[in-house]
């Protein structure tokens, strides 16, 4: 077998094209970018389900499958929103926030804001009674006078 001539400036073209494509760990990069997920509104699904259902009344052959090539979904996507939608309408294909479901809702959380704010200027009055009181007995030890007031007019 014979040995393969050497080529000045090929090596060099083979390597940068290979380091190109290989990131700073050697693994290969990726060139195609991650497809974000679709998102599909009410009218959209509330479109998908009557066309599906049109095309399984239908009675033609892999006509539902073909539906669910065209649109590009799942008939997971179909069963999931065939029980929202049975189970609450259309009100239950709107998209729901990720997550746990609040302890507290809006009137909730209000009410707890206005206690401890309550319970804040409890504490306050309690403190300028008692700055108060000790005013009183100063007043008393030395001698002086405090003014009258009315508590009615205040």
């Amino acid at each position: 077998m014979p040995k393969p001539s050497h080529v000045p400036g090929r090596e060099k073209r083979a390597e940068t094209s290979e380091r190109k494509q290989r990131g700073v760990s050697g693994a290969a990069l990726q060139s195609v970018a991650p497809k974000r997920h679709r998102r599909f509104v009410v009218s959209e699904k509330v479109r998908l389900l009557k066309a599906a259902e049109a095309a399984v009344a239908s009675g033609e052959r892999g006509a539902l499958g073909a539906l669910l090539r065209a649109e590009g979904i799942y008939s997971s996507h179909l069963s999931t929103w065939r029980k929202q939608f049975g189970a609450q309408g259309a009100e239950g294909l709107a998209p729901k926030r990720p997550g746990r479901k609040p302890k507290l809702d809006a009137k909730d959380r209000e009410l707890l804001a206005l206690q401890k704010l309550n319970a804040k200027l409890e504490k306050k009055l309690l403190i300028a009674n008692a700055v108060i009181g000790l005013q009183k007995k100063a007043h008393e030890i030395l001698g002086i006078a405090l003014p009258e007031y009315d508590e009615e007019n205040l």
